[in-house]
């Protein structure tokens, strides 16, 4: 028998189709970052020191004096350089599950070696966003700096939507626009978040109730689209401003290959490599301590 349909799969290019289209299907923090190419194995970038730049008194920008020479405002800059992380994982079929392979195998090989190497990199992207969940560049603050509790509070004590626009707040004062912005979330963090609208506060916000929840629009709360991950660090939220805050140079896509180890079976791999960085920290709020 020449080839059975799971061997002809196993060639050419029929595994890095797979993998690229498995991770088209599935959510990445990728779409949080502004995304460019990157050569070699660094990239020099700039961070911005702040958001809006402001006059310091007594000198001013509004109402000068005629014939006054105009104030001069320079941005502050730091210049970095990264070096690129590399994903990278195998995985083994057997010659035994070659020459009788269905396509299933296949696809579930590749699916979840690729899910590997998507988790691996949304984990550095996180990291990245969050500064290790030790803040000293982006903003931060925990739930009871507010004047509220953990949000899986007894009694619905806690107070979501004023950390929420506390956290708006924060980045619009440093000049950058919150609308919109993406509020990450683990699963226990978004647990309490519909818990605490549903049972605690439902008929007390316009608009909330079992009903609309059900039909997504929880995904959206303050006009912030909330997203949830298992990447994100329990007892942490997160506000991001996307595609401005933080940049992910890419040196190498997802991609995937299948190499034959004779009469043994074939390898198959999955490659990824590239750097996230932090352009804009102050376009990043942190919220600390969200659970009891």
């Amino acid at each position: 028998m020449a080839d059975t349909r799971g061997m002809q799969d196993l060639f050419g290019l029929d595994i890095d189709r797979l993998a690229k289209g498995f991770g088209e299907q599935m959510y990445t923090f990728m779409k949080e970052c502004t995304v460019r190419k990157m050569k070699g194995d660094s990239v020099r970038w700039f961070q911005k020191t702040a958001g809006t730049m402001s006059a310091t008194t007594p000198s001013k920008t509004s109402n000068v004096s005629a014939g006054a020479r105009p104030e001069t405002l320079e941005q502050s800059w730091t210049r970095n350089t990264s070096y690129k992380q590399i994903f990278f994982v195998e995985g083994f079929l057997d010659d035994e599950d070659v020459t009788d392979a269905e396509i299933d195998i296949l696809g579930t090989s590749v699916r979840d070696l690729t899910e590997v190497i998507h988790r691996d990199r949304d984990a550095h992207i996180w990291d990245i966003m969050s500064e290790g969940q030790s803040p000293s560049e982006i903003q931060t603050f925990a739930t009871t700096a507010q004047g509220g509790d953990q949000w899986d509070a007894a009694a619905y004590a806690a107070d979501i939507i004023k950390d929420l626009q506390h956290a708006k707040k924060l980045i619009q004062d440093e000049g950058y626009n919150p609308e919109g912005a993406t509020l990450l979330l683990d699963t226990l963090g978004y647990k309490s978040l519909v818990t605490w609208l549903i049972s605690g506060k439902g008929s007390s916000i316009p608009g909330f109730s079992s009903e609309k929840i059900k039909s997504g629009i929880v995904m959206q709360l303050l006009n912030l689209n909330i997203k949830v991950s298992l990447n994100v660090t329990t007892d942490y939220a997160l506000i991001i401003v996307p595609k401005r805050a933080v940049t992910y140079s890419e040196s190498k896509g997802i991609t995937a290959t299948s190499t034959p180890d004779s009469q043994i079976g074939r390898n198959i791999r999955v490659k990824a490599s590239g750097i996230a960085y932090r352009t804009d920290p102050k376009a990043i709020v942190l919220i600390t301590d969200i659970n009891t």
